[in-house]
């Protein structure tokens, strides 16, 4: 029994050296990690399991019994891999465990980033040996590589602030010291385990070592977005600046006026955005988003008399926008990963390569129905897989604007065609467009397959924000 733990864990993300670690951390006979047990994907490594006995149902069902059975282990001090989209009902759990010893595995955002497209690109994930390299070069998406780094400092300050509260302390490792014996073993006098290693695990190699120029395709346009970022020490954690809570790059302003929408996901985005546009009379690629906090800041002054908004929308219809959007299609969108775990795991009857001509109004009604259940688990810290954007409670949305700058006003969908006129008046404007009609995504409308069920099922998973915004029946 190891007298300064039970077990541990390894706080790391993709593509930041963390399958090398763990290499190096199962070479000691004392030690021994389990992949990524609480991936709500997989469990542990893809197509593997079960783990000490407990197989992907029992851990969905229950993830509290994995973890016992990792701090249980007895011919070694077991552990396991999380990454920020783990399994979240885990979480607490293992930060107040003392007796659980905590590894901070980090890596520059960029070059995780990089690496994670050109992985994606070539379908390589791992690599054994240099001749069965596949190489590609990976195209910078700016606004992905923002979402990508908010998630990441959203989950490492989270990490640090539990840590600081609880008066404990993390070993941390870069990924520059992954190839240091000496830090692996200072790893392993850390976890109180004596054996040391002679050498490091020489059978997986570092993929891509050329430089970060050769590596991506549109590399002037990614220095270029990087200089709007306005961070410091990327590589740094848990101390990244600036301490980023809303996702300042979505925010809208108007080409010329005073006004900027803060939107939430799976709203009347385009709507708003041709309006805001067409105010100004200037195409919606005129308008300005992508702004950094310090950019949105200069706007601010530099814009007196300036007014935010966002829009709500009913939780029903923005509940089938997300499902239509991300969930029952397989194109541009969707999040197949996450679509092919609710078919497998949850049950939920989709199509399996989307709508086609037998996909009626029926088998729609049902999958909706069936998504709806699962969004009252999921909201609830239920379910393995973390709250997407596109669905969390608008109440949480709109506390997360909070944290950098409160909307001046929180309009309604169906008030937009009087509120936007009277947001518009208040900059100057005498006459404005109109408000074109939303359109719906999707076979079906909501209107085609709501009813008493769905209503009732949409209020009990967003008890929330009909009590928070007074949310009627949708009709």
């Amino acid at each position: 029994m190891n007298d300064k733990f039970d077990s541990f864990v390894v706080f790391a993300e993709m593509r930041t050296g963390s399958n090398f670690l763990e290499a190096n951390l199962n070479a000691f006979a004392g030690i021994a990690c389990h992949g990524e047990a609480f991936n709500p994907f997989f469990m542990g490594y893809p197509k593997s399991e079960p783990i000490l006995g407990v197989d992907q149902a029992t851990r969905d069902e229950n993830p509290k019994k994995l973890l016992a059975a990792i701090r249980g282990q007895q011919d070694a001090l077991g552990g396991f891999r999380y990454f920020h989209d783990h399994d979240p009902r885990v979480f607490d759990t293992i930060l107040k465990d003392q007796r659980c010893a905590k590894i901070v595995l980090t890596r520059n955002p960029v070059d995780s980033y990089v690496s994670w497209k050109i992985a994606q690109a070539t379908g390589q994930w791992k690599l054994t040996d240099m001749k069965a390299q596949k190489v590609a070069q990976a195209v910078f998406d700016a606004d992905e590589f923002s979402a990508h780094l908010d998630a990441l400092q959203r989950f490492q300050i989270t990490l640090l602030n539990r840590l600081q509260t609880s008066g404990q302390t993390a070993f941390y490792v870069a990924y520059e010291d992954l190839q240091s014996v000496e830090v692996m073993n200072g790893l392993a006098r850390y976890l109180g385990v004596d054996e040391q290693l002679e050498a490091l695990d020489k059978n997986l190699k570092k993929q891509n070592p050329s430089p970060i120029s050769a590596k991506v395709s549109n590399y002037d346009e990614m220095l270029e977005a990087l200089a709007r970022l306005d961070r410091f020490d990327l590589t740094r954690t848990p101390n990244f600046e600036p301490r980023r809570g809303p996702n300042v790059p979505s925010y809208v302003a108007a080409a010329t006026s005073g006004l900027i929408y803060l939107p939430i996901k799976s709203g009347p985005q385009d709507q708003v955005l041709d309006w805001l546009a067409a105010l100004d009379g200037v195409p919606r690629e005129a308008l300005r988003d992508k702004m950094s906090q310090k950019e949105l800041r200069q706007w601010k002054r530099k814009t007196p008399g300036h007014r935010g908004f966002t829009v709500l929308r009913h939780p029903a219809l923005r509940a089938h926008d997300a499902f239509c959007r991300h969930i029952l299609h397989t194109g541009e969108g969707s999040y197949r990963q996450l679509r092919n775990t609710l078919m497998r795991r949850y049950k939920m009857p989709l199509p399996k390569d989307g709508p086609d001509a037998g996909y009626d109004r029926d088998a729609h009604r049902t999958a909706f129905v069936a998504f709806l259940k699962f969004l009252k688990g999921n909201l609830a810290g239920q379910t393995s897989i973390r709250v997407d954007a596109a669905w969390c409670s608008q109440a949480q949305a709109i506390a997360g604007f909070g944290e950098f700058c409160l909307p001046d006003r929180i309009i309604r969908e169906e008030e937009l065609a009087s509120e936007l006129p009277a947001l518009a008046a208040g900059q100057g404007h005498v006459t404005t467009p109109a408000v074109t009609a939303a359109a719906e995504p999707g076979p079906f409308t909501l209107a085609d397959v709501y009813d008493d069920e769905i209503e009732a099922l949409t209020a009990d998973a967003y008890q929330k924000d009909y009590m928070t915004f007074g949310f009627t029946r949708w009709r």
